[in-house]
């Protein structure tokens, strides 16, 4: 064994004869005390892909294995009905970065596929110890614009597998042929030190979708841990496992490459922004906004997308984020930003951007903002949301169903049961301008908070009191 694993496996060793008490595991997770339900293995397990800056040429896969795997290598072929894949297969190498959680010393690799045809149906495999995963596939984007769908869900959170396993199979199923997955930041919890099994139960809530349907992920402030060095001071970071397990585009600026980024999918730009930094930080703010501005103005995109984990107008009580409105609202007036996804408030909302707050008489809109939740953690909303926006909902798991065609974006949230929540169509006019037709459907009565137990009297699910 070699020495630096040595040293890595003892302290895995310690980790886990500090295993949390049940009061600190079992509330956030499924996993029972004392037990080591996502220990890393040979085989590889945590396969998913993200989508790389040019979808209809490249693909990125990430993975997990044990230390024993300290190559990243993949395989990949045009996809064909017989099972000899193999044989018309191509390696092709990546990185490896080592990873210590609970759960145990990781090895987490990522590969690239780059020279990939257009609207191409490929089949992949990666490595593990002495074996390989299953034969996954996926289909590269094409190379200009054609209508596409992709689904949006904000939070997942708390109590991810007991709970949002069946938001994210929902929308697979009820989804033909997403061309991808949009997670608007917190995805995991990360506030107790159950890293591994937290991202475990993510993981598995999404299973054999991840590795078959791309994910734009955006990290929210649960990604972010705090860390305290000698004198006391707390600070907070990215999680080490973020970039680990999610190589995004990293096309973004200086400093932020990790977790701001754009992907252009046929002809429609899809941006993601770090909140949490430009909520900390000025600096930051201003980094972001210099760089989505020069990014905006490269070129007329036929949509534009973008998304950060904290809203620009809040939803829930005794929230608000004016460092995002000072700096990024007017680049997204400016340039005709089309919609921005959201997360962070645990619950739904969806408005228009007009100088009064209220819906303009014409239905003529500029940027529309949702702000959703597909976890258990319920908030309230608040008066002034009331006041301003034109959908609202409690205590409602949700994704998003959204189909961008040419001229058209048609938007539905559905609930984690199917119905059909709140929904419009974005239509674009001659003169460019977007004009909001109204889809609610009939009868669907605004959600509102049904726990008669709370845990806490500002929170209708604190989120972690739902898997004992």
């Amino acid at each position: 064994m070699k020495p630096a694993y040595l040293i890595s496996l003892l302290v895995v060793l310690g980790l886990i004869g500090m295993v949390p008490t049940a009061a600190a595991q079992s509330r956030n997770t499924l996993v029972p005390a004392g037990h080591l339900q996502y220990a890393p293995g040979p085989i590889p397990d945590r396969v998913i892909l993200v989508l790389a800056q040019n979808p209809e040429s490249s693909q990125t896969v990430n993975w997990r294995t044990n230390y024993a795997v300290d190559e990243a290598l993949a395989q990949i072929t045009e996809a064909h009905d017989g099972p000899g894949l193999h044989l018309t297969a191509r390696e092709v190498t990546g990185t490896t970065r080592p990873r210590t959680s609970e759960s145990g010393l990781a090895h987490h690799h990522s590969v690239t596929f780059d020279g990939l045809r257009p609207n191409t149906l490929y089949a992949y495999r990666v490595r593990g110890q002495d074996t390989w995963s299953e034969w996954f596939q996926f289909r590269t984007a094409r190379q200009s614009f054609s209508p596409f769908t992709f689904i949006y869900f904000g939070d997942a959170q708390n109590s991810v597998r007991s709970h949002f396993s069946r938001v994210i199979r929902e929308a697979f199923m009820q989804t033909i042929n997403p061309a991808f997955m949009l997670h608007a930041g917190d995805l995991v919890n990360l506030r107790r030190g159950i890293h591994g099994d937290e991202w475990g139960e993510w993981f598995d809530a999404g299973a054999f979708i991840n590795a078959m349907v791309p994910s734009f992920p955006v990290a929210g402030n649960h990604e972010f841990v705090y860390e305290t060095d000698e004198a006391g001071e707390r600070t907070r970071v990215l999680s080490e496992f973020w970039e680990a397990q999610f190589s995004v585009a990293g096309n973004g600026p200086p400093g932020h490459r990790e977790t701001v980024y754009f992907v252009e999918y046929q002809d429609v730009l899809f941006v993601a922004l770090d909140s949490m930094r430009a909520i900390d930080s000025e600096e930051s703010a201003i980094v972001q906004a210099r760089w989505l501005e020069e990014v905006l103005g490269r070129k007329d995109y036929r949509w534009v997308f973008v998304s950060h984990h904290h809203p620009i107008h809040s939803v829930s009580l005794g929230r608000d984020n004016p460092a995002l409105r000072e700096h990024w609202m007017p680049i997204y007036q400016r340039h005709g930003v089309d919609m921005v996804l959201q997360g962070h408030d645990h619950t739904y909302g969806r408005g228009a951007n007009v100088p009064e707050g209220a819906m303009m008489v014409d239905q003529t809109v500029g940027t529309v903002y949702v702000v959703s939740v597909a976890g258990p953690k319920m908030y309230f909303v608040s008066d002034v949301a009331r006041q301003r926006m034109d959908r609202l909902g409690e205590d409602v798991q949700l994704y998003q169903h959204i189909e961008v065609e040419e001229d058209r974006i048609r938007f539905e949230s559905r609930t984690v049961t199917g119905r059909v929540y709140d929904a419009f169509h974005l239509v674009r006019e001659s003169d460019g301008r977007n004009r909001l037709e109204e889809r609610l459907p009939t009868g669907m009565i605004e959600r509102i908070c049904t726990n008669p137990d709370r845990e806490r009297e500002d929170r209708c699910w604190q989120g972690t009191e739902l898997v004992d």
